[in-house]
């Protein structure tokens, strides 16, 4: 599948054992050296059946903690050190092994180090496979906002292996479907459909079912991006539940729930905000919370952490504007709104009332 983006296009690779193909990865490396950035919990699963495919290569090695609360500049500086340090030239290439968090700030390095090098996603996550991989969103967090320092940046290729969905934890596998239901609601309703009709073989790894997903918002995703690549207007939607999400994020602090936890409770808000705007009715809504439950997630948001507190964090939102917080809604299932302002009294009511 390839992102149409002129002179920034490039392939998504699907397909099983696409980790043994040496060719979908070098075709992409226009110089000697390579840095391969990855995490701690990855490194000894894949390391080195990436690794033996760059033997040729001047190939370096950085490897990570692992958790959504190393997503800062002070581990960004490790990538940093490695490029300086084995003084990597404008021309060498950042491959990204592992999930969200591992390809967002090595997307961000590679934009940053002199001024932008090449970089090639591998998602070794649900997640990160189905969502963060692709679009050329990099970043890392603030401990005042999530996502909140960043560019848009987009790889030379994205390599996806289905195989290595089976060592994901279970936890996590659930934390992709998140962003896989999210498609599904924001402009495929027969996706969503399917998705309540074949939760079962997802949650037990069908590779068919798990293949036919990963197509599905690969391809849903790529479309927005080749339309919007700068989240102008369109691209907005894929963040539903998201500003919810992230307050969560943020106020509990980074690695208490996954990305994925936080955006199941953040869109079961969205559609209860959606329900009190007049768009959802009652049976919509029961549909979005049951296909969370059925998929492990969690749909009620933290208790210790009231509604003025979501509000202050939700406040701190690349969509708001002049100080209104603006939202992605449902219309319906299948179709999501533009960013809208709701007043703050309503806000509040799916805030005090949502899960609690």
């Amino acid at each position: 599948m390839q992102v149409q983006l002129g002179d920034r296009s490039y392939p998504i690779y699907m397909g099983p054992g696409n980790l043994n193909k040496q060719e979908l990865l070098t075709r992409h490396i226009k110089a000697k050296q390579v840095l391969i950035v990855t995490n701690e919990t990855i490194a000894p699963l894949y390391l080195e059946q990436v690794s033996k495919h760059l033997q040729q290569y001047q190939l370096e090695v950085v490897v990570l903690a692992d958790g959504e609360q190393y997503k800062n500049l002070v581990t960004m500086e490790h990538i940093f050190a490695a490029l300086l340090g084995k003084r990597f030239s404008r021309n060498s290439t950042i491959i990204a092994l592992g999930g969200g968090v591992v390809g967002d700030i090595s997307g961000f390095a590679a934009a940053c180090y002199q001024r932008g090098i090449a970089f090639i996603q591998i998602p070794t996550t649900l997640l990160a496979q189905v969502d963060s991989s692709v679009g050329g969103k990099t970043g890392v967090n603030h401990a005042l906002g999530k996502n909140m320092i960043g560019a848009f940046y987009q790889p030379q290729c994205v390599i996806i292996d289905v195989n290595v969905l089976q060592t994901l934890d279970d936890r996590q596998l659930a934390a992709g479907l998140a962003e896989v239901i999210k498609y599904g609601l924001i402009r495929d309703a027969s996706f969503f459909s399917w998705i309540e009709s074949n939760i079962e073989s997802l949650l037990a790894r069908d590779q068919n079912a798990l293949t036919y997903i990963i197509e599905q918002s690969c391809r849903n995703k790529a479309e927005i991006v080749a339309s919007d690549e700068r989240e102008s207007g369109v691209r907005a939607i894929l963040n539903l539940g998201h500003t919810f999400g992230h307050a969560i994020e943020t106020g509990m602090g980074y690695g208490r729930y996954l990305h994925g936890e936080a955006v199941a409770i953040g869109t079961c808000q969205a559609a209860d905000l959606s329900r009190r705007m007049g768009w959802l009715n009652d049976e919509d809504v029961s549909r979005v919370v049951a296909l969370f439950q059925k998929a492990g997630l969690p749909t009620e948001p933290p208790t210790d952490l009231s509604a003025e507190e979501f509000i202050k964090l939700m406040a701190v939102d690349k969509k708001n504007v002049d100080g209104d917080i603006r939202l992605i809604l449902l219309k319906k299932i299948g179709e999501a709104s533009l960013p809208v302002s709701v007043e703050e009294p309503v806000l509040l009511e799916t805030l005090t009332c949502c899960g609690r």
